[in-house]
């Protein structure tokens, strides 16, 4: 049986992120669209997980990236409008329980392109 991950989202002036919260996945497949995104992959134990999310506002799917770690799948989408703030990720004006906003990333955007120009950067390396 497929579940949803647990999901953080948080906005900024140029790209929307999302943190799928899976410790060691695998078989991790991210599609990005202009304006949805598929996610699906197991854990260690074998649970599927399975979330499609129809976006808020179109992305640029060609400069949108995501990075795995041990503990869980991050996406960077690049707003096809920058500078313009996306109050929910979902095009629904409804919230699924497994979605949250990551309040520990989401701050006012007053001076913050440089810091996120290098987690753009940091990300990339990878």
């Amino acid at each position: 049986p497929r579940q949803p991950a647990k999901t953080l989202w948080y906005d900024r002036p140029r790209y929307v992120y999302l943190e799928f919260c899976v410790e060691d996945s695998r078989d991790v497949k991210v599609i990005i669209e202009d304006q949805r995104l598929v996610f699906s992959c197991k854990n260690a134990d074998g649970v599927e997980f399975y979330n499609e999310i129809n976006l808020y506002a179109r992305v640029n799917s060609k400069d949108s990236r995501e990075k795995r770690s041990d503990r869980s799948i991050t996406c960077f989408m690049r707003k096809w409008k920058e500078k313009v703030a996306w109050p929910r990720i979902t095009k629904e004006n409804i919230k699924p329980a497994w979605l949250s906003v990551d309040f520990d990333n989401w701050r006012d955007w007053e001076g913050d392109e440089e810091v996120e120009r290098a987690m753009v950067e940091q990300y990339a390396e990878v």
